[in-house]
């Protein structure tokens, strides 16, 4: 084991440390936070032998650079990006090796998504509160990354033991999502409150929608067009997921991210699919999306095939890592 540093040379408009979110505390009124685009972070762990929930870089906007003081594997996920190293192009998506003293800038492409993660081999120094890295604002648990600062990472990774593949290094069955330019498609489960509000599954399955400035990580804010419930009859607080289509008194549709409330007093028409998430995770001010009603059953079949996806993901890199004689976690999905 060695203790690297990266020295962060740039970042993007907010950097944080993040990791999959606090387990088991929305009972106690915590919300579970976390990254808002799960896969990718699942994704980019994975790629480096990291358990998946392991402490990794959000990256929101702006272009992230860092640069280490020793040899490191490292990945990029999430929104469509330039990745270079040292100023020459490189893959994301895919296991880099990167040379000590090589800087390592991603420069996402804000127009198809808004988050980049950078995950790294081994350990990263970050705080933790309630177990968990993932910041938490209203907490005052910010976790900046700061532009000059240095992250320690605690790495057992030294190279590998062999002459490395031609390149790319390697050719792993990634689940990269589409990240379209037209409008998203979000699949979408009814809710108990789309009885309450006669003719709202038909506006919502027929409207574009368009995500305004005022989304922020609690939801994302939507100009389209909505109904209210014909009474004005108090609804009684009530829990909501993650994912929620929650249509407050004003104009406007609200889908909750993992930072909400955890009660509410709204209608929820519907609730996202678990599968539609990450996608959410990336709409930023000005993305264009359209619901498409579903039922419970295809939606936890469609999460279904994307975890199997990601589990054959681990068992690649498990066997490619071990044929280089470097081991690496193979963990179970969550």
């Amino acid at each position: 084991m060695k203790t690297v540093a990266l020295e962060i040379t740039g970042t993007g408009f907010i950097t944080t440390f993040q990791d999959l979110g606090r387990h088991d505390t929305e009972r106690r009124g915590v919300p579970t936070g976390g990254a808002a685009d799960q896969h990718s972070a699942t994704v980019a762990n994975l790629l480096v032998g990291n358990p998946r929930g392991a402490t990794l870089l959000e990256n929101l906007g702006g272009e992230l650079a860092l640069v280490p003081d020793s040899d490191v594997l490292l990945a990029v996920t999430g929104a469509p990006a330039q990745v270079t190293v040292a100023g020459c192009p490189a893959d994301g998506w895919s296991p880099l090796v990167v040379p000590a003293g090589h800087e390592v800038r991603v420069r996402g492409d804000m127009s198809r998504g808004t988050r980049t993660y950078l995950a790294v081999n081994g350990t990263l120094s970050a705080k933790t509160l309630l177990g968990s890295a993932a910041p938490d604002a209203r907490m005052g648990f910010g976790q900046a990354v700061t532009r000059g600062s240095r992250v320690l990472l605690q790495t057992e990774f030294g190279g590998f033991g062999r002459q490395l593949f031609q390149q790319p290094l390697f050719r792993l069955p990634v689940p990269v999502p589409c990240f379209d330019d037209g409008p998203w498609t979000i699949d979408v489960v009814a809710g108990h409150g789309v009885h309450a509000i006669p003719g709202i599954r038909e506006v919502i399955e027929e409207a574009t929608y368009t995500v305004t400035p005022r989304s922020d990580h609690v939801g994302l804010r939507l100009d389209g067009p909505v109904l209210h419930p014909a009474s004005d009859a108090e609804i009684v607080s009530h829990g909501v997921p993650v994912g929620a289509l929650q249509i407050p008194h004003a104009d406007e549709l609200i889908v909750l991210g993992r930072y909400r409330s955890l009660t509410a007093g709204y209608p929820i028409v519907g609730v996202a699919s678990r599968a539609s998430l990450p996608l959410l995770g990336q709409a930023g001010p000005g993305r264009q999306l359209r619901f498409r009603w579903t039922d419970r059953e295809t939606s936890l079949r469609r999460f279904a095939r994307r975890e199997a996806e990601v589990h054959a993901l681990g068992h690649a890199v498990t066997g490619a890592f071990s044929a280089l004689g470097f081991t690496v976690p193979l963990l179970p999905a969550n």
